[in-house]
């Protein structure tokens, strides 16, 4: 399908989640993809590692082994700290998606994807930055981009690659949106976080731990700190730890996060062993784009997938899932569009991706943003945590609303209720 003048079919910039996962599937649909990425890899990324089902159900759609053989810890579900409750929540036991979360570190996740995406046909460039958009001078469409490989000058102009199709997976700050004025929405939640490793006996425990409550001291006796924390075990004798927070406004709370997480880790019980003795590493964090912040996520030839697009869940921080469901939505859509025998067709094709992924995803987040409004106010969040945790049902349909392990269609009450409420909504 290339032209004479094209490098590519399509040229997807960012090879993490979300860029290899749009490769890998436009690859596999007979596409030619170029992938371009500014680091090397193996290279690592701020995250909290833990994968939820619905992750584990685009992974093995993508035909990646999931089993624990192949380096995977499992776990059970959530275990959450609150209100002086502690409260174990399995995973739904849905039709949709597995049982079972999953764990396992960046560093190693993204160089699996973008391997799997090479192995499918698409050609990956590394230690190349994306500088800017090439657009056409009569249309304005995006019609490539500009990059500098590796040991390029400065003083030297940039190599340009061309395709039909751009997808921009290049993260929260995005170069290449901004510079077509695609700037984030101001009225959308906006996460931060921070994290790091520890050597630590809770690294084969089959729970991910969430604490919604952060004393800087005995728990009840001391004062109580902005934010969550969790610990993700990841089977290989250590853990994920971290800190965050969410504002409902792109207006992030202005917290120290680091200084919280030191606060937060001296306190913890002797046995986890979060100790300066056993952390490996230094302390990262990390912006976590919510809600379809970024927006259209289709224009003139230019898609947004994952971060670029602002696809984290405002209910919990998650982006891998959404990111590995938008780049398998992207493809099909750009798959379906070339094969269009004109222009008009082709845009009209592209420009349906933006309603899948709202029509699929729109109103589930509209009902997170209201979820952020509510828990940003220390005291709604103090009741919550003391009189809702040991309420099993509520928990039960909570942690169903918040992991979106819920079935669209069909399954029990507390799936169409659910469901019913983000058909509901105004779509984000």
């Amino acid at each position: 399908m290339v032209t004479t003048t094209d490098d590519a079919d399509v040229i997807v910039v960012g090879a993490g989640p979300a860029g290899s996962g749009t490769a890998y599937w436009c690859a596999q649909a007979g596409l030619q993809v170029l992938l371009l990425d500014k680091a090397q890899f193996p290279r690592d990324k701020v995250c909290g590692d833990g994968l939820t089902p619905r992750a584990v159900a685009e992974l093995v759609r993508m035909g990646l082994p999931v089993r624990e053989a192949d380096g995977w810890i499992r776990n059970r579900g959530l275990r959450v700290h609150g209100g002086g409750h502690v409260v174990e929540l399995a995973w739904p036991q849905t039709s949709s998606y597995p049982s079972y979360g999953m764990a396992r570190r960046r560093t190693s996740l993204d160089h699996m994807l973008v391997d799997h995406a090479r192995a499918a046909g698409a050609k990956l460039v590394e230690q190349t930055t994306v500088t800017a958009p090439v657009r056409d001078e009569g249309t304005g469409r995006v019609v490539g981009v500009s990059a500098r490989g590796a040991g390029h000058s400065k003083d030297e102009p940039p190599q340009t690659y061309r395709a039909r199709v751009v997808i921009a997976a290049d993260g929260a700050s995005s170069r290449l949106a901004t510079a077509l004025d695609r700037t984030p929405r101001t009225d959308r939640p906006m996460g931060v976080a921070v994290r790091t490793y520890f050597r630590s006996p809770l690294h084969d425990d089959p729970w991910m731990t969430s604490h919604l409550e952060l004393w800087d001291g005995e728990p009840g006796r001391s004062a109580l700190m902005p934010g969550y924390g969790w610990i993700f075990p990841l089977g290989d004798g250590t853990v994920n730890v971290g800190v965050g927070s969410v504002s409902s406004t792109s207006a992030a709370t202005k917290v120290d996060y680091r200084d919280l997480f030191a606060r937060w880790t001296a306190h913890a019980p002797a046995e986890w062993g979060l100790t300066a003795d056993n952390q490996l590493g230094p302390v990262r964090g990390a912006a976590l784009p919510m809600g379809f912040n970024r927006q259209p996520l289709y224009c003139d030839g230019m898609m947004l997938v994952g971060d670029a697009g602002g696809m984290v869940s405002p209910f919990n921080g998650e982006g891998i899932a959404y990111a590995l469901q938008a780049g398998r939505i992207a493809a099909d859509t750009v798959v379906q569009s070339l094969a269009r025998t004109s222009r008009a067709g082709q845009e009209r094709a592209l420009g349906t991706y933006q309603a899948r992924m709202k029509d699929d995803l729109g109103g589930y987040y509209t009902l997170g943003r209201g979820f952020v409004r509510l828990i940003e106010n220390p005291k709604v969040m103090r009741v919550c945590t003391r009189y809702g945790l040991p309420r099993p049902q509520l928990m039960r349909f909570t942690h169903k609303l918040l992991s979106d392990c819920y079935e669209p269609v069909g399954g029990d009450l507390m799936d169409k209720v659910i469901a019913g409420l983000a058909r509901l909504v105004p779509q984000a």
